[in-house]
């Protein structure tokens, strides 16, 4: 093990390192309880070592220190002093301490605390990498929980998790913000024609292109079925439609056949988009039925466009 010796006598310091080092750890000294922290910050002992009266920075403080210090590793802490009342004992473990001794040291009972400290920061090895696995296993769940498991995107959790984060930047921040609803033309003659483990490849690579076309900072979600949300930050409705308009050309672009999607013959979408900003912020929900209406309204056009809600006004 990695020991750091802290006492400000030379003779004791000396020689507990010398015994310490043919029991085959490595050992490093200090002279006082300042250098004994600059050379656990750098050493990073398992166990220290540490007289209890020493100039500056006492044993109890430097205990305090560690315990202080880094949560995520354990030193084995032993107050060494030739006091020997009880309460001396107590205020040690008080601070920190897990165990004392009084001097001078023998050699049996140093053994036997150095493997009791081997045993401990063993289990305090052993804690902190169970711990490290239940926070990564803990942020696995929390991203599936909000994944689609069928195309990788966001799902109607994360989705109306966002959408509520969003309304709060609109109206702190002054930012607006775009969202468009997307649907696959003819999805379900898709299906009935050519199947649905095709029909769930389709939605897979639909969603890829999806994903790859957006800009940076555009977020894509499923929404359910064949129909997708991207929501778009900043910028200008022209902008976003343009983006939108990209994304369309791209699924188009792929030619993936579908025979009963006239007049091209290959998968297409339909996409609406609806904005929220500072002068108007609206719910989620109505921001949400807007593009849906538009997205109807492309529909309504023909397919394989995309439309915005405030091109069709309240009356729609």
């Amino acid at each position: 093990m990695k020991v750091l010796i802290a006492d400000d006598s030379a003779v004791p310091r000396m020689i507990l390192e010398q015994t310490l080092t043919s029991l085959g750890h490595e050992v490093v000294s200090a002279a006082d309880g300042q250098e004994a922290w600059e050379r656990f910050l750098t050493f990073e002992p398992d166990v220290v070592l540490s007289d209890w009266l020493m100039p500056g920075i006492d044993g109890i403080e430097l205990c305090r220190r560690i315990r202080t210090h880094d949560a995520d590793s354990y030193a084995y802490f032993v107050l060494l002093t030739a006091m020997t009342e009880v309460e001396h004992a107590v205020t040690a473990m008080t601070a920190g301490a897990d165990d004392f001794m009084v001097k001078p040291l023998n050699r049996v009972a140093l053994e036997a605390t150095l493997i009791a400290a081997r045993r401990v920061t063993a289990l305090h090895d052993e804690l902190r990498d169970q711990r490290s696995t239940l926070v990564r296993l803990n942020s696995l769940l929390h991203d599936d929980a909000r994944r689609d498991p069928l195309t990788l995107l966001g799902n109607r959790l994360r989705l109306s998790e966002d959408l509520a984060a969003i309304a709060g930047r609109v109206e702190r921040y002054g930012h607006s913000y775009y969202l468009a609803m997307c649907d696959i033309d003819f999805f379900k003659r898709y299906n009935d024609t050519l199947g649905h483990p095709a029909g769930d490849e389709a939605l897979r690579t639909v969603a890829r292109t999806l994903a790859g076309a957006t800009r940076a900072g555009d977020m894509t979600y499923r929404y359910g079925g064949e129909e997708f949300l991207i929501l778009l930050p900043e910028g200008s409705l022209a902008r976003a439609t343009q983006a939108i308009e990209r994304i369309r050309a791209a699924v188009q672009d792929l030619a993936m056949p579908h025979p009963d999607n006239p007049p091209s013959g290959v998968i297409t979408i339909s996409a609406g988009i609806a904005e929220s900003n500072p002068a108007r912020p609206i719910p989620a929900d109505e921001w949400v039925r807007r593009a849906d209406i538009a997205l109807y309204e492309a529909k309504g056009l023909g397919r394989n466009r995309v439309v915005a809600y405030q091109e069709i006004g309240e009356a729609a």
